[in-house]
């Protein structure tokens, strides 16, 4: 089972969820959905998603991403992606999604990109 951090930087109104564990299309995916679901109706326009503690995404979660980031730009607002390890970085490069995601290094990094 997974489970998602959600941190607000209400100074700066980015949301950050770091989710941990391995997203494999189960309740830890549903999980992932419904957080990022509810900060968009919150009218959140700025989200990190720290993946540091993340081992795996399937193709249901990267399907979770693709879908807050349509529904983010929609409404003008920003995902950024940070702590890849090297196999999420090598499966973001394979399925090109690494050119529509902002991806960084650090959360720091992540949060000041927003600026």
């Amino acid at each position: 089972m997974a489970s998602i951090k959600e941190t607000e930087l209400t100074d700066k109104g980015i949301i950050i969820l770091t989710p941990k564990g391995n997203f494999v299309g189960g309740e830890e995916t549903d999980e992932l959905r419904e957080a990022i679901k509810k900060y968009s109706e919150l009218g959140n326009k700025k989200l990190v998603i720290d993946l540091g503690d993340v081992l795996y995404l399937n193709s249901t979660a990267l399907g979770v991403l693709i879908s807050a980031h349509a529904n983010y730009s929609k409404r003008e607002g920003k995902i950024k992606l940070c702590q890849l390890n090297k196999n999420l970085e090598n499966l973001f490069v394979i399925t090109k999604l690494a050119l529509i995601f902002d991806s960084f290094n650090t959360q720091e990094e992540a949060i000041n990109s927003f600026d």
